[in-house]
Order: C-alpha cells, then structure tokens, then sequence
C-alpha cells in the first residue's frame, strides 16, 4: 500500500474541533488556578485563538482591574466583564479564560452554556495561596487576611464552579499535563466516551 492510500489518522485534537463547532471552550475558576495559563496552551494545541477576558476588559475600560475596583467598585466591573464576555463568545470558537467572579453571575453561565463548553480548573486552598502570593494584583485579596478571604471564597464559589460542563484538577505538575489531561477529557465528553479518572485537586506533585 502506498502512502497516498494509507488511513489519516484522526487526532484529538481534531475530534475536539469538529464536535465542537461553532462553541468556545471557556476556563472557569479561582484566581491561580491557572487559566491563562493552560488556556494558551490549549488554545495553540487546537489552532483556535486564545483570549483573556480580564486583558479585554482593561482594553476596554482603559484602564486597570486594580484601577476599576478602585474607582468604580466591584459591581461595575462585573456589569463590564459580563458584556465583554457576552460579546467574546458571540465572535466564534475561541478559548477564553474568564475571572475567578465571572462564572458566579447567572447571566454569564447561561451565555457559556449557549455558546461554550465550560471547564472548572479546581484547586485547593493551599495551591491558590503559593500562586497568588507572587502578585500583588489581585483586588479581592487586598484585604488583613489573604487566606480567609481565599477560604471564604472557595466556600461561596465553589458549588457554582461546579455547574460548569467538566472539571480538572490543577495541581503543581507540568503545565502540559493537565494541557494533556483536559484535551482527553474534552474529547470524550464531546465524544460521547468515558474519560479516564481525574486525580484530585488536592493532589500535589514535587515536580515542577
């Protein structure tokens, strides 16, 4: 058999996009838990461009997140961030990483449900706080006390993270591991398949 006439190998990746269609895939989840970060990576392993809705916003706004709480307060920012998310996901397939609050409106989660697949990158209290202490832009966590406000936090967010399609545990392990791991478990809900188990967000690794 030549060449020409052997079978093309279908990819995940491939799979992921013609299931996929005209939806997004949209990254939902506290601050630190990645999402940029693993939403770039995606992004690149699917050909579709990337976009973080919090760069948006401040494009936007011409001015800061730290700059527009200050200034205009929190639920002015939220009214923002949920028609710059609105008009994102109304411009094709795309992989967006949205703020940690964004997800808690209920406006937001329907527009993802119509137009996106949503993945919830879960980690714990403790893989949050080493993240997020190496910033200093965070505005909810200006505040006498970082980590109760990160408990807290996880305690009113979390039963709303977990409306979103699929779940992935974040964890101190190779950006392309959990890149590896969501693209599987993408594919076989799209699919229809059964994934293989996720390891537990609580779940940490020495490897870096």
């Amino acid at each position: 058999m030549s060449d020409a006439a052997l079978p093309i190998q279908a990819s995940p990746e491939a799979d992921i996009l013609s299931a996929l269609g005209a939806r997004s895939i949209v990254l939902v989840g506290m601050m630190g838990v990645g999402k940029s970060t693993i939403g770039r990576r995606m992004a690149l392993r699917l050909k579709l461009p990337f976009i973080d809705a919090d760069t948006e916003i401040e494009a936007a706004a011409g001015m800061t997140i730290p700059e527009i709480f200050e200034r205009h307060g929190e639920a002015h920012f939220r009214d923002g961030e949920t028609r710059v998310i609105a008009r994102l996901l109304d411009g094709g397939p795309i992989v967006l990483a949205t703020g940690g609050g964004a997800f808690m409106r209920e406006e937001t989660r329907g527009r993802i449900a119509a137009k996106a697949i949503s993945i919830w990158l879960k980690a714990d209290h403790d893989v949050i706080m080493r993240r997020v202490r190496r910033r200093a832009d965070r505005p909810l966590l200006q505040t006498a006390d970082p980590e109760g406000t990160v408990t807290r936090l996880l305690i009113e967010r979390e039963p709303v993270y977990g409306k979103a399609d699929l779940t992935i545990a974040s964890r101190d392990v190779p950006h392309d591991r959990i890149v590896d791991e969501t693209i599987e478990t993408l594919r076989a809900h799209l699919c229809g398949e059964k994934a293989a188990p996720q390891p537990p967000a609580d779940v940490a690794s020495a490897v870096r």
